[in-house]
């Protein structure tokens, strides 16, 4: 089985778990790049009108993501990480997953949180593919990421 591990990081603690997930598991690895990055203001979920909160208070928000530089039918499983934001995944990960297609593919997503878990996040991931969306674990310790490898494997 042939496996991609898939990451969204806005402020880079997400990719550091995807480049040990890749690294451990000897596979590819890709992110998934806005066209307009994020910045730390973008982040403030204190602030009403930052972008992330703009975006994840309008679950039809797609925001625009660089595309065709990645080719997704050579793999049969897809690894998916993000950021935990309001209790689910940024709506930025649905648009990566309008963007190709997955049938046939299975994808066990993974995060990490400050505090909450996955949340509903597969329920809303899975409104934008045909591919099985399996749950996997929050992934803030090296202890869980181990856990979760024995898992999968």
């Amino acid at each position: 089985m042939k496996t991609l591990v898939v990451y969204f990081s806005a402020s880079g603690v997400t990719k550091g778990v995807a480049n040990k997930l890749a690294s451990k598991l000897n596979c590819d690895i890709y992110e998934i790049k806005p066209v307009v990055p994020y910045t730390d203001k973008n982040l403030n979920w204190m602030d009403k009108n930052s972008r992330s909160t703009l975006e994840m208070k309008d679950k039809s928000s797609r925001p625009e993501i660089i595309t065709g530089d990645i080719d997704v039918s050579q793999y049969d499983r897809i690894l998916l990480g993000y950021p935990v934001w309001w209790y689910t995944a940024p709506t930025i990960v649905n648009t990566f997953l309008e963007a190709y297609d997955f049938s046939d593919k299975e994808i066990i997503i993974w995060a990490t949180s400050g505090g909450s878990g996955l949340g509903k996040a597969k329920d809303d991931l899975a409104k934008s593919t045909t591919a099985k969306i399996i749950n996997g674990k929050k992934l803030n310790t090296t202890a869980q990421l181990e856990q979760f490898i024995k898992e999968i494997i």
